[in-house]
């Protein structure tokens, strides 16, 4: 598969949406010079940070990764039919470990968005907290996940679920030595 240029895609989308990068970085509460190192390919953003610029437009990762995808009225989705939101993003820099995020179906369309999220060992999801005006719920099905909402940090095993307003900060941290395997959903759509 050819590797995705995100950094094409985002000046795409920013000129699409009549913005300069100045206009862009100010309604994402990001620094200029992110927008031009993105865009140039000279910094590969986090999934966070990814996120963050795209609501300055608004546009979902989703979205912004599969551009042509039209929404369908499918009803069972497998495995292979899972979007995957992240594989095309380098997440291996600076030391981070990988994560993945795989949607079930067209979240818009529905109002409601399902995943399937797989972090590495010592995958983090950033030391900026994430913000997004949804709820967001979830079940870890295998593995440890260290879930930060606000100045409460909690160690999530098998089993164990969390549910909360997503515009409280809030950060995904896996500490364990295997895979942390989550099933979540958040409303309205996030990513």
């Amino acid at each position: 598969m050819k590797e995705f240029d995100v950094g094409a895609r985002l000046k795409e989308v920013r000129v699409a949406a009549g913005f300069s990068q100045r206009r862009l970085a100010s309604r994402a509460s990001v620094p200029h010079g992110q927008i031009s190192l993105v865009e140039t390919n000279t910094s590969s953003p986090s999934v966070a940070s990814l996120r963050k610029i795209l609501g300055g437009v608004p546009m979902t990762l989703a979205e912004f990764f599969e551009p042509d995808r039209s929404p369908s009225n499918q009803v069972v989705f497998r495995n292979k039919d899972l979007l995957d939101l992240t594989s095309r993003i380098n997440t291996v820099t600076s030391g981070r470990a990988r994560i993945a995020l795989r949607q079930v179906g067209d979240a818009r369309t529905h109002n409601l968005q399902i995943l399937h999220e797989r972090y590495a060992p010592g995958a983090d999801t950033g030391p900026t907290m994430l913000e997004h005006n949804a709820h967001e719920g979830g079940v870890v099905v295998s593995g440890a996940l260290e879930l930060t909402v606000g100045a409460d940090t909690h160690l999530l095993r098998t089993g164990d679920a969390y549910l909360f307003d997503s515009r409280k900060p809030h950060r995904f941290r896996n500490p364990g030595p295997r895979d942390a395997i989550v099933i979540s959903a958040c409303t309205p759509p996030y990513l």
